[in-house]
């Protein structure tokens, strides 16, 4: 329970931070980047928690590689697809927000493995974890 409020919290901060729309507070470059790429480097972390919801329930989901590769592999593909024409979660092809994912998804996996499981002792999932949901 407590895990799913930490994750709650995290969605929430996501969604205020894109909701107040602090970029407007920026001027010249810091503009232009925070609206540029601040996207791409939070909403990784937020899918990536997403999926910690269901770690418990799916062993494939347990190792932090799983999830970071799925986050990834579907911002990603949605990049690619618009370098084809097709608007997938944007209009626009650019290359770099392929490594803003990158980014993001990186510092989610360090959150999650350096950080979340060291503070949280309820964080850390069992890999002997038995099928007794």
């Amino acid at each position: 329970m407590y895990r799913l409020a930490v994750i709650i919290t995290i969605q929430v901060l996501l969604a205020l931070i894109h909701a107040f729309r602090i970029g407007q507070l920026l001027h010249g470059d810091l503009y232009h980047l925070y609206y540029g790429y601040f996207s791409d480097i939070v909403v990784p972390p937020g899918f990536y928690f997403l999926l910690c919801i269901n770690d418990r329930r799916m062993p494939f989901l347990r190792p932090w590689y799983a999830k970071a590769f799925l986050v990834f592999a579907g911002a990603a593909t949605a990049e690619f697809l618009q370098y084809f024409g097709v608007y997938a979660l944007g209009v626009t092809f650019d290359p770099f927000d392929i490594l803003m994912y990158a980014a993001g998804v990186t510092l989610a996996a360090i959150i999650d493995t350096r950080v979340f499981r060291r503070i949280f002792a309820f964080w850390r999932v069992d890999s002997t974890l038995t099928k007794k949901i």
